[in-house]
Formats: C-alpha cells, structure tokens, sequence
C-alpha cells in the first residue's frame, strides 16, 4: 500500500532536513577550521624544533672546538699549517699535499645521527697553500680516503660536508679504504655506541722524504703515497681513561682488526709525533703505553682477537691467517679458540679460531666417529684456549678448515710465549 503526504505536511519537513543539513554544514566548517588551526600549531612547532636542533648543533660544534684545543693539537717534528674547522682539526703538510693528521672527536650523537653522505669533494678554502684536487685521484688507482670519516659527523650536516674537503683526504689502496680500514673505523664508533663515551681521533699517514707520488695522467699535484696509515684514539669520559692506536698498512689486510693494535708510544715513536700534549704527564704515561684491546670487544668485533705473531711462533707452525696461503699442505696451525660448537643432529664439534662465525678465518671440524679418540669434551675445554693444531688444510666454502681426529693433533698453549 502506497501512504500519500499531503502538501502541507511535506512543507514542515522539507524545512527541517534544510534546517538539519545547514547545522551540519556548519558544525563540518567549524571542525575543518580547528583542524586547521592545529595543523599551523603543529607546523610552528616544526619550525621551532629546527631552529633549536639547528642552535644545538653550533653550540656542540662550538664545544668540540674548545675542547680540542684544550686537549692539545699533536706536535710535530714537521713543518704544518694548522687548519681549524667546526668538527675537526689538521696539519697539512704542503710537501705531500695532504695532512699529517686530523683531529676530530667521535660523540654519542652518532647513535642517532641521520645525516646522509654528500660526496661533496671540494678545495680546503682554509688552506693556505691549497690542496690536491680531483684530477690528482682521477685515474690513479687510490681512493680518496677520508682520514676523519664522514660516518663519524653524521648527526651534524656541517661536519659532514667539511669532511669532503680534499685536505681530509689521503690516497688510500681501494683494498684497504673499503676493507679493513673501514673496519677499524666501525669498531671506534661501535665502541663510542656501546659505552656512549666522547673519544678524541687522530688519524694520519706516515710521511717521509721517500714515499713515491702519484703518476696518473692529468695530476695537478704531487701527491705522496704512504705505506701505512695510523689512528689514535683516547677515552678521558668520566671514570674512563683508555687509550689505543692502529697501524695498517696500505695494502690489503688479511688479520682480525684487533690485531692491528698497538701503543700510542708506537705510533709516536714511527712519526715523531706528540698527541695529546696538553694532557697531564702521568695521564699520557697511562694512555700511551696500554695495548690491551679488552674494551674495544664490541658488538662489531666480538669474538675476534690478535692472531698471533707469526714472527714468535717456532720454526713450522703458523698462524690463523697464514693458513689461507697453505691449503693442500700439512700444517700446524696456532691461535685461539673463540667459539664452539656440538651437533646433537650429526655428532660432530665444530671450532673456530681467532674469529667467530660468520667471519671465521679458520676452523676446525672433529667429526662424530673421531670423539671417542678425546679423553675431554673439545667444545667444552678447549675454548677460550690458545692452541696448535697439526693437520692437513682444506677448505669449506672458502675458508680454511681442518679435520682432527684425536687429541694428540691438538697442542694447549700454556705459556704467553706466542704474543
């Protein structure tokens, strides 16, 4: 059945759906406008926020300058210009056309730090005498290696792009610069993530009068070569004094980072060099002579250590690295044993030395049938051991590996006689 509404009842209606439709109309308007008005809160607030971080990050700037003037820039025997920027400082030495160091500081901030890499490679304008310059690393076959690298600036934009400057740079072997250089540049910044210390860098190559220079078509420059490279680095953070340095040459590098390590002494006696003068005596006496690298087993190079010198180890024996160069021989090999492990599924024990899995250098595999040959459970006593262990060397996916199949391969170190 179809209901009928009359005229003058549909009136009434109509008017108010218009009545109803208008309020919600301008109920709709009123909101859109209180969003809006929140939105240009919020967009101040932005704007406010920039500006502050912007304000922060002077005032940090500001405050590395000051401190690394207090701490001492390093003296050398060398004639230098010294060379101040926000983030970092550096003596550039005109006669190798790059610095003989750069001091710069490594802060917590790198934790969040968002900063991108520019590739902004440019003339030092604070350099009296200039600098190299793109056509001096065009074609040569080195790197341009930054000396402070930019992953350390990356919470403030202004660092990072003054670390493109070509006086930041130093021709680096491509196998070093993106291999175990870039390594050792991730351990400082692990260990500054995992204590959350400030630490003061000073990263350089060794110059002298007869490192060769650069022969690529179209230099500009002559830019010496160095053959090995060093950084230093001291943790004066509240209760924490340590202190370290690293020497690599510039070549490929096939040892665990830590065996790079050295003494600040070292370092200074190989350049001539006085880091940190500003420093109380005793301080640097404590700083310089440590070369224990216990603290630097961070989370970037846990389960590695110094594999032994091959030069203290006797006549037929050799190391963990010097492994990869004798496969197919019979060999005894030495260092530590680092980790562990037992398959319940196959039976078998599995070690690796000097370097954990999955940056093992060399392992050891004591199959199923060959535990009953061991008076002792290997995963269990001989870790944390250091060991030499006689064998035929092979390989397994590229690493160089051995197959033990009774103690008597296995010789426990217990004299500190191969350091």
């Amino acid at each position: 059945m179809i209901t009928y509404i009359s005229k003058h009842k549909l009136f009434p209606l109509l008017s108010l759906l218009l009545l109803l439709n208008a309020n919600s109309l301008f109920s709709q308007s009123e909101l859109e406008n209180q969003i809006d008005a929140k939105e240009t809160d919020l967009q101040t607030l932005v704007e406010a926020q920039k500006r502050i971080l912007k304000e922060i990050e002077v005032l940090k700037l500001n405050n590395i300058n000051v401190k690394l003037d207090a701490i001492g820039h390093p003296i050398s025997p060398n004639k230098t210009e010294l060379v101040k920027h926000k983030a970092m400082h550096l003596g550039y030495f005109e006669k190798h056309e790059q610095a003989e160091w750069v001091m710069h500081m490594i802060l917590p901030d790198i934790i969040q730090g968002n900063v991108s890499r520019t590739n902004d490679f440019r003339l030092d304008p604070l350099v009296s005498t200039t600098t190299s310059t793109k056509a001096d690393y065009w074609y040569s076959g080195y790197d341009r290696g930054h000396l402070a690298p930019s992953a350390d600036f990356r919470w403030s934009q202004t660092a990072l792009s003054e670390s493109y400057f070509y006086s930041n740079m130093s021709p680096q072997r491509p196998e070093l610069n993106r291999e175990k250089w870039a390594e050792l540049e991730n351990l400082l910044r692990d260990y500054v993530i995992q204590y959350k210390n400030e630490v003061y860098v000073v990263t350089g190559p060794v110059l002298n009068d007869s490192l060769p220079a650069m022969q690529n078509e179209g230099r500009e420059n002559e830019v010496s070569i160095p053959e090995m490279y060093y950084k230093v680095m001291i943790d004066i953070s509240g209760d924490t004094t340590i202190g370290l340095a690293f020497l690599m040459p510039n070549k490929s590098n096939g040892y665990p980072v830590l065996s790079y390590a050295t003494s600040i002494d070292k370092i200074e006696e190989l350049t001539g060099i006085n880091f940190f003068p500003n420093l109380p005596e005793k301080l640097q006496d404590k700083l310089e002579s440590n070369t224990d690298t216990e603290l630097f087993k961070t989370r970037g190079s846990e389960g590695e250590i110094q594999v032994i010198n091959p030069t203290t180890l006797p006549k037929g024996k050799i190391n963990t690295v010097q492994a990869q160069y004798n496969i197919g021989t019979k060999s005894c090999v030495c260092g530590t044993v680092v980790s562990t492990k037992f398959s319940e599924k196959s039976g078998a024990t599995f070690l690796n030395l000097d370097k954990k899995f999955p940056n093992q250098i060399f392992s050891v595999t004591i199959w199923k049938k060959d535990r009953t040959n061991f008076s002792y459970l290997p995963e269990k006593e001989l870790y944390l051991k250091k060991v030499c262990i006689s064998g035929k060397i092979t390989t397994n996916k590229g690493t160089p590996t051995m197959n033990v199949k009774n103690e008597k391969a296995i010789e426990i170190i217990t004299t500190n006689n191969y350091d």
